[in-house]
């Protein structure tokens, strides 16, 4: 009888029905953020996971597809938005906790061109004429019904009167990263990125900047998930702490936490 149960505790072992202590599992956190914050992000978690010893698994994308995985039950421990409308639908469908929520990083749209473009220097002002400067080719930008990065491009375009005539000239990226790479292969003569993505990428060059009255405040919120693990905590701290905000100013974001000396 003892060599049976044996067995049994075994085939369940394998199967799965038991699982080790926790204190034999490694200790880790999910992190779903939206696709302009990974080589920011990247470091900050580095950072975190010397500090803390917390392995952080990062997964990149636009926020609109972050927000619908994690509202569908997806295991995710934070969510960090590149706009408030994604957190402001997940927490309508009650995916984060509320309370835990806090206004992180702004950052800034530009126009950019592949780095040995001819264009240069474009005042980006009232009556710009956008369509004529991409002339034949294609404007690349996150999908301006969903992602973040078009959302502002599109806004800004219309304050500005240039939206009309340039719609039949974007192509439309699933993600502000699949815009960049559009541009700097050369397959888009014009994109509208953040200026932390245009920064990071060394084969395009930033020609414009889009005033910061002319699209809604580019603002990247961040919260713990309703099914976030006791760990969420201490990181979003750490996410709010001198030594993230030197990282993430580094790479361009501006840090929207008043933090202590």
């Amino acid at each position: 009888m003892d060599r049976l149960v044996r067995i049994l505790f075994a085939l369940a072992v394998v199967c799965g029905v038991f699982s080790l202590p926790a204190s034999a599992e490694e200790k880790g956190l999910i992190v779903f953020a939206a696709a302009s914050m990974k080589n920011a992000l990247d470091e900050v978690d580095s950072a975190y996971t010397a500090k803390a010893g917390v392995k952080v698994v990062a997964s990149y994308a636009a926020s609109s597809v972050l927000a619908k995985q994690i509202e569908q039950g997806a295991p995710a421990d934070i969510f960090l938005s590149a706009d408030t409308d994604w957190m402001d639908y997940a927490a309508k469908q009650k995916a984060i906790k509320t309370d835990t929520r806090t206004n992180l990083l702004g950052n800034s749209i530009v126009l950019i061109a592949p780095k040995d473009s001819s264009i240069d220097k474009v005042a980006i002002v009232a009556g710009f004429d956008l369509a004529k400067l991409a002339g034949n080719s294609r404007i690349a930008t996150g999908d301006v019904s969903s992602v973040p990065a078009g959302k502002y491009a599109k806004a800004a375009l219309e304050k500005l009167g240039a939206w009309d005539a340039a719609a039949p000239k974007f192509a439309m990226a699933e993600s502000v990263r699949a815009a960049l790479i559009l541009v700097a292969r050369g397959e888009a003569v014009l994109g509208i990125v953040y200026a932390t993505d245009a920064k990071v990428e060394p084969e395009v060059k930033i020609v414009g900047t889009f005033p910061v009255d002319s699209h809604p405040a580019i603002i990247y919120p961040v919260a713990a998930t309703t099914s976030a693990g006791p760990g969420a905590a201490d990181y979003l701290a750490f996410l709010q702490s001198p030594a993230a905000k030197t990282i993430f100013e580094k790479y361009g974001f501006t840090f929207l936490i008043r933090t202590r000396p």
